[in-house]
């Protein structure tokens, strides 16, 4: 079965502020380079948006109205200071939790041994009520509900190694057992979260690094801290949250990574995927800010997909 890719223009249309890190630029590098003949045999389709009812069992419906009502008609709308929405920002937003839905059904139903949702604004900063970092919606964890309510999945993991902690992704699961969450992560760093004493209710598993960490220790503290733990969860779907920018060339962290770290941590998800839930990955694109690290780093991120 081939690996689906999720895309749609309407991802450029959301606009961020001259110099802003997060831009249009960032899925056209990564366009680019998908469209190597080495990636041919993926089922490319567009994504749609998600419903109110999908994003609400993530976000207080208040709070999908207070995004909805912030969305400008033009100019820039500022939500917090390095968070702003455009025109086309609430679309995009949508539609990116709309792609993530769709990579958890077509997973769950076997139609596709995986999926990668090459999507923004990202997501894992998104608390439940709250849009920073620059993110709206939790696409991560909508995926996550998505897999428990439409398919029945009793556990869900997340693996998130973004350079930054996905505080939103840990706030919203606090609490509940059926979710693991595992983040990588340089610390401290924005946004502060993600130390080791954050366990949550014994569901969250932090791996902080130090800057300058390289891919050995990287590798290291995703097998003890992250992998281990994802093995005894044995969960029935695994969601991972591919952010780039742990990446040596990226410039709003201090890591060391290189794309065959991003690739050496992609197949070891898939191995413990493939032991526990019949090899079902859901990826969402997260962070990653050099242009061409992330390019080179998501195409051995999908590389590695499309070998299952």
């Amino acid at each position: 079965m081939p690996t689906l890719l999720l895309h749609h223009p309407k991802f450029l249309e959301h606009e961020t502020p001259h110099g802003h890190p997060e831009r249009p630029d960032r899925l056209r590098a990564i366009d680019r380079i998908l469209e190597h003949e080495r990636f041919q045999s993926l089922e490319r389709d567009l994504a749609t948006s998600a419903n109110d009812e999908q994003i609400a069992r993530v976000h207080p419906t208040s709070y999908i109205q207070h995004i909805r009502a912030s969305a400008p008609e033009d100019g820039l709308a500022r939500i917090d200071a390095d968070t702003a929405m455009s025109p086309g920002t609430l679309d995009a937003a949508l539609l990116g939790a709309g792609a993530a839905c769709t990579a958890v059904d077509e997973v769950m139903t076997g139609k596709v041994s995986n999926a990668f949702c090459a999507i923004r604004p990202p997501g894992h900063h998104a608390e439940k009520s709250t849009a920073m970092g620059f993110c709206f919606f939790n696409n991560a964890g909508i995926a996550a509900r998505q897999a428990q309510a439409a398919h029945g999945a009793e556990r869900v993991a997340i693996v998130d190694f973004d350079v930054h902690h996905g505080n939103g992704t840990q706030d919203i699961f606090w609490d509940d057992p059926s979710v693991f969450y595992g983040s990588t992560h340089q610390m401290p760093l924005y946004p502060g979260t993600g130390a080791l004493t954050e366990t949550g209710a014994g569901n969250i598993y932090n791996a902080p690094l130090s800057a300058g960490a390289d891919g050995e220790v990287f590798k290291e503290a995703a097998r003890t801290r992250i992998l281990q733990p994802l093995k005894d969860f044995r969960p029935d779907l695994v969601i991972i949250s591919a952010g780039f920018d742990a990446h040596v060339r990226d410039p709003l962290a201090e890591l060391r990574l290189t794309e065959a770290d991003f690739s050496w941590i992609t197949y070891h998800l898939m191995e413990i995927a493939d032991q526990c839930c019949h090899g079902r990955v859901v990826s969402v694109l997260e962070g990653g800010y050099d242009l061409e690290g992330l390019a080179r780093s998501a195409a051995a991120h999908v590389m590695a997909l499309m070998d299952a």
